[in-house]
């Protein structure tokens, strides 16, 4: 079956999906989470063919270790279905009710969104998350992941399906894409498909924009900031910038540039480069930070750089002003922090950093879907328009309006014969 016709498959059962209970998308959820659990032999299988393949082929680091998936990978997925389960229903929310007139009543209510199709990098636990959210929220989904975990990806996936299918769900509820130039096709189903979203990179993201028809959302780079105020606490800052490099320095809420104010520089500095060196972590700097600390100089260039790796880039800046300035400038709009005990400067920064999240005294890694209760998250969007930020259940809804009447014609209203007698109602 081609990539068409099961997107064809797909729009036409999204109206069952949509229409489906609760308890019967919860029911899906849970029988998904224990065939995972009941299936890792499989799964683990699978991914260690895919992990030789990758090495064999010289796959990056960072990308290597996006594609392990093993216990802990397995039991934080299906913690995080089992939380998703627990999130109350987002469909069929009225946000409106509104008498027009006597017995002509209107209502806008939450909806799904219909045809959803995600395209994802190598990242197993990935298609987990996607899919759950999209069966939560009522939306069918057509899953293409990265060709490096093609054999997990697969393996996931008829698990995935088998378990909605034998739940009850429609057959259409979800697909898969397995070959890259299926991409291709899918980019031009704008009559079945309602919303793409793309993860990798900045060339790919526009790459779909340019080639297709359907509705993009999404983010291209992961280039977070962390800016050390004049008045941070040392201790913090070291601890916050090396659990934000370190802790998973593959994924795009990671950290990638350090800025801090010169007036603390000298001082910090070097209490700075002493904790990445232990930490393993390669250092590129500003002339002055070079100067300082004797590490790799770049240039302002070298600041666009997403490293995904235990690299990172450091710059003294002048002020908060200078540091806001360079974030807004060289920053993916995705996630930024200050570290400083002054709540003006808080504040401040909060107000005129242009990013989806914005932090002050914690770590750029909390930039997640399940960190932020959403049960997990398709992706992350730094555009301006709704959905922004961590995208979960809320960003996969759209909201429809329904109106009642009694034989309400318009004409009356148009020749004054009838007027409006616009109320809210409870």
């Amino acid at each position: 079956m081609t990539i068409t016709e099961k997107a064809i498959l797909l729009k036409k059962d999204s109206p069952k999906l949509a229409s489906s209970s609760i308890e019967l998308r919860n029911k899906a959820l849970s029988f998904i989470a224990k065939s995972l659990k009941d299936n890792a032999t499989p799964i683990f299988e699978a991914n260690a063919q895919d992990m030789k393949a990758a090495e064999e082929s010289g796959t990056a680091p960072a990308v290597m270790k996006r594609l392990k998936f093993g216990e802990d990978k397995l039991k934080s997925s299906v913690e995080g279905i089992e939380s998703l389960i627990g999130l109350s229903d987002p469909l069929n929310i009225v946000s409106m009710k509104r008498s027009l007139d006597e017995g002509l009543t209107l209502t806008r209510s939450t909806c799904p969104i219909g045809v959803i199709g995600v395209i994802f990098e190598a990242r197993p636990d990935a298609l987990i998350q996607i899919s759950s959210l999209c069966l939560k929220s009522g939306n069918c989904c057509i899953l293409k992941g990265g060709s490096e975990t093609r054999r997990t990806n697969k393996v996931l996936f008829d698990i995935i399906y088998n378990a909605a299918i034998s739940a009850g769900l429609p057959e259409g509820c979800m697909a898969q894409a397995e070959d890259r130039s299926e991409i291709s096709e899918l980019l031009t189903c704008d009559r079945y498909v309602d919303l793409l979203i793309p993860r990798g990179s900045n060339s790919f993201v526009r790459y779909c924009m340019d080639n297709t028809r359907i509705p993009v959302m999404g983010h291209a780079d992961g280039i977070c900031h962390m800016y050390v105020d004049s008045s941070a606490d040392f201790d913090m800052a070291l601890s916050l910038i090396v659990d934000a490099k370190t802790q998973y320095s593959a994924v795009c809420n990671a950290v990638e540039t350090i800025l801090i104010n010169e007036t603390i520089a000298k001082e910090f500095l070097p209490l700075l480069s002493a904790r990445l060196k232990e930490a393993g972590v390669k250092m590129n700097g500003s002339k002055e930070v070079a100067a300082l600390i004797g590490c790799n100089e770049i240039s302002d260039d070298g600041f666009k750089k997403e490293y995904l790796d235990k690299e990172i880039s450091l710059k003294t800046v002048n002020n908060i002003d200078e540091a806001i300035e360079h974030i807004n400038t060289y920053g993916s709009h995705h996630t930024d922090c200050i570290i400083t005990k002054d709540e003006k400067n808080r504040d401040y920064f909060f107000t005129m950093v242009d990013s989806a999240n914005v932090y002050c005294n914690c770590s750029t890694r909390f930039a997640d879907g399940f960190r932020y209760g959403f049960g997990a998250e398709v992706g992350i969007s730094t555009g301006k328009m709704p959905p922004r930020g961590p995208v979960g259940l809320e960003g996969l809804v759209t909201y429809k309006y329904k109106m009642t009447g009694s034989g309400h014609m318009v004409a009356p209203y148009c020749d004054g014969s009838k007027s409006f007698h616009f109320v809210d109602l409870n």
